[in-house]
Order: C-alpha cells, then structure tokens, then sequence
C-alpha cells in the first residue's frame, strides 16, 4: 500500500465516524419537535412509552439484533435501559410542558461535559488539550442558551433542571455503552436495551396511551421519533462511541441546537432569545473541535540490509 492509499484510508474512516456522530445529533434535535406534537395528544408518560415501543419493534426488523449475548453482558444492558432510555427519555416529555422544544434541544448541549468527566473519572487520564477547549466552548454555549429561561419564571427552571438530570444519565450511559459495543455490536445491545425499558415504562405508559385522543398527526410524529430517534439514532450513536470513545462521540449533542432552534422557530413559531442563538452557534463550534479527526497513517521505513561480515557468512 503506498502513502497516497494510507492518506485516503484515513480520511475515508475519518468521514464515517463523524457521520456516526453527526446524524444522531441532527436526528434528536428535530425529535424535540416531535414530542412537542406528540404531547397534543397523549400524556408524558405515553410518549415516552410509545417511542420506545417502537424503537424496539424497528430494531427487531432487523435479524443481526437477536445476535446472541453473554449471560454475563445482562446486567450492563439493563442499566443501560435505565439511564439511557427509560430515564432520561422520561424526562423530556416533562421538561417540555415547562420549556420550549428549540430550548430543550438546545439545553442538551451541556451532555459531552457530563460525558467527559465520568470518562475521565474511569480512566483516571483528563481529555486532550482539543477535546478540553471544544467541551468549554461547548458548555459555554449551553449556559447562553440556557440564560434567558431563568428570567422566565419557575416553570422554566423545573424544566432546565429536568433536562441536566437526563443530560447527566446520559453522562454514565454513553461511558458505559462502549464496553458493550466493543464486545457485541451496537445493535443487539441496543435492541435488548429498549425491551428493558418498554417494561419498566410500561406500568406508566400503557395507561396514558390508552386514555390518549389520539390524532393524525401526532401519531406520525411519535412513530418517526421511536423508528429514528429511539431506534436508529441510538444505534448509530452506540457505534461511533465504540469506534471514537464516549467523549468524542458525545459532540452530537453540539449538533441539536441548531436544528431544535430552526424547526422550533420555523414549524412552530416558538420565540427563542436572541442570547440562545448565540449560544447554539457556540455550541455547534464545540461540535467540531472535538469532532472524531484521523491519526494520520505512517507507513513503515524498509528495514536497512547490514552487510554480513565474510566470516560469519561461512559459517
């Protein structure tokens, strides 16, 4: 292999890592909107439920989920089902009858801070000097978005702080994926993680959604965000922490803002602060400062040939 198909190797894995990143991150800044319209028409209980019903029904389409897995892998799975799904998927519903979908999206950017430290915490090494820069920036761009929703009343606290406990579960949850990944694949783990929890959701949820008044376009909308964003995007997301680590692959929620603010703007006609645009854009350039960048691909010098002394050649 010469030096010109080492470069274009790397830039190749380069691109696909970052995808890995970047769809979630898009995916899940316009799932705020769909909560948004599920909520017209089933309780927060039955839109969590419902999404990861049918994340869980998407994923099962696929043969590779039923993979088999270690006895040994169950209890990781289960606490993934905990405080990567029922948990903090529980949470958003929630926090959006107090806060707006752009400010909900837009708040998750604080998630890679959390990331980081628990990631720093197992390791025991602190990030790179890059990825430290791209958190702060991140963060820093999270507290502007967050700003003008203190001055709104208590309503809109309740639903910040509702939003940083799911943006700290997914904190633990994204350290404690990659193992899993790694050993299994990010799509049998996934898929066993939602059943776990379509049942601990389920006790709350099938209530809400069999007293719901259930709607057209709601029901699209909570059908698109559990095949795309309880489905998918996870999936995605399970992988590129495996290939690029947790913190790295955390940037995708660098990414919602932007798209949570646009659709929130655009599709419902919410009024967001001129100080939470700002600090989206800020968070978007967090994104990609600690973006998944290639280790350049250093071919191996050809070994010197020593000539053999004549002596040692006869013998």
């Amino acid at each position: 292999m010469d030096g010109k198909t080492s470069q274009s190797e790397a830039q190749r894995i380069t691109s696909t890592d970052w995808l890995l990143v970047a769809i979630p991150g898009i995916i899940w800044g316009a799932s705020f909107l769909f909560i948004a319209e599920g909520l017209k028409s089933v309780a927060p209980n039955g839109v969590t439920f419902t999404r990861i019903l049918v994340g869980f029904l998407t994923l099962a389409l696929f043969p590779a989920a039923r993979k088999r897995i270690d006895r040994s892998a169950w209890p990781g799975i289960a606490l993934l089902g905990v405080l990567w799904f029922a948990f903090p998927l529980s949470m958003f519903p929630f926090a959006e009858q107090h806060v707006s979908s752009a400010l909900t999206g837009m708040l998750n950017a604080v998630t890679p801070i959390f990331v980081a430290i628990v990631a720093t915490v197992i390791a025991r090494k602190a990030p790179s000097k890059r990825v430290l820069v791209g958190l702060v920036t991140g963060v820093a761009g999270s507290v502007l978005v967050a700003l003008p929703s203190v001055n709104e009343g208590r309503s809109s606290t309740l639903g910040v702080v509702l939003i940083l406990l799911a943006s700290i579960s997914y904190g633990f949850a994204l350290n404690a994926a990659r193992p899993l990944q790694q050993g299994y694949g990010a799509l049998p783990v996934i898929w066993r993680a939602l059943g776990v929890a379509v049942i601990l959701t389920a006790p709350l949820g099938l209530p809400a959604i069999t007293a719901a008044h259930w709607r057209v376009e709601p029901l699209l909308c909570l059908l698109t965000l559990g095949a795309f964003g309880t489905g998918i995007a996870f999936v995605l997301l399970a992988t590129a922490t495996g290939r690029v680590g947790a913190t790295r692959a955390s940037a995708a929620a660098f990414l919602m803002p932007p798209v949570s603010l646009l659709l929130g703007i655009v599709v419902r006609g919410e009024h967001v602060a001129l100080l939470s645009i700002l600090g989206s854009a800020v968070c978007v350039t967090g994104a990609w400062m600690i973006r998944p960048r290639a280790t350049p691909v250093v071919e191996p010098k050809p070994a010197k040939l020593v000539p053999c002394p004549e002596g040692a050649a006869r013998n």
